[in-house]
């Protein structure tokens, strides 16, 4: 929804609410968009590397995929009808 300045200045408690509830509210300034009205939402706090360093280890043979299992896929119903 957009609105002028003068409009939203008089009934800003009204678009607060309107896009509390996630309403796209634009404040126009000679008809022109100037300012996008949302919700304030707290941030979340940034992710702190290494902290799971020394504390996991990945297998040797992680990326090894068994034959046996490479062996079902190709052999399952998944898609049943088609030739592998």
């Amino acid at each position: 929804m957009k609105f002028n300045m003068h409009e939203a200045k008089s009934q800003l408690s009204r678009l607060g609410r309107l896009a509390w509830e996630g309403e796209e509210i634009v404040i126009a300034k000679a008809g022109e968009p100037w300012l996008r009205l949302e919700p304030y939402r707290e941030r979340r706090a940034g992710r702190k590397l290494g902290v799971w360093k020394g504390q996991v280890r990945i297998a040797p043979d992680f990326d090894e995929t068994p034959q046996e299992v490479i062996d079902s896929f190709h052999d399952s119903n998944l898609f049943p009808g088609e030739d592998a």
